[in-house]
């Protein structure tokens, strides 16, 4: 099985790329939201370390956005309890699908929570800043504070890149982005069918 895993800035539209690939994805952003509705385990964990916060199951949105913007060191502390937890969720999700080709990974801290396998085949969807900043603006509850607060313990965008093997410059056109998904899913299927590859994995020179 080939593990694909986006990367890329926040709305640079790398759910909209996963679903190009049509094979499964694994969206750490719902499984997230799960939690917060299904898992009282992890909503007592979190009370417990913010208890200023939040006030009775499940999780509610306001009460998490305003536990994030009032501390930066609390999204951190947040992600630190809910991680474990996608870790077991991504390990059942892989075990489902043990059995196909490919698997797509859609996870925003993949790099900076180290999930990463050495052959995983990691893309890096580019957008355009304005392109980016009209999209976000666009969502339900958009908050410019909250979202700084979330590229605060990202990866720098230069060292996505440097880590990736394949760029996709996303221009929110559906034919631009179906383009580069068949490219390179041509590329890693000729490559993992090579007995070249195996022996002689070169990221650079993979990377269009």
């Amino acid at each position: 099985m080939i593990r694909i895993a986006l990367v890329g800035s926040i709305g640079s539209g790398k759910s909209y790329i996963a679903k190009l690939f049509k094979f499964p994805v694994f969206n750490a952003d719902l499984e997230v939201g799960k939690i917060y509705k299904k898992e009282k385990k992890i909503f007592l964990k979190i009370k417990k370390k913010l208890p200023n916060f939040f006030s009775k199951f499940p999780v509610k949105k306001r009460e998490l956005i305003n536990a994030i913007l009032d501390n930066k060191k609390n999204l951190k502390l947040i992600t630190n309890i809910i991680h474990p937890m996608i870790k077991k969720k991504l390990f059942s999700f892989e075990k489902k699908n043990r059995n196909k080709k490919i698997i797509v990974l859609d996870i925003p801290l993949y790099l900076e929570n180290k999930l990463n396998n050495k052959k995983d085949i990691i893309i890096f969807v580019q957008a355009n800043a304005n392109e980016i900043k009209k999209r976000l603006i666009k969502r339900e509850n958009y908050n410019v504070n909250l979202i700084n607060q979330f590229k605060k313990i990202q990866l720098p965008i230069e060292k996505k890149i440097k880590k990736s093997d394949f760029v996709i410059k996303n221009d929110f056109k559906m034919r631009t982005a179906n383009k580069y998904v068949k490219n390179i899913l041509d590329k890693i299927l000729y490559e993992r069918s090579s007995i070249r590859y195996w022996n002689n994995r070169s990221f650079s020179e993979r990377r269009p």
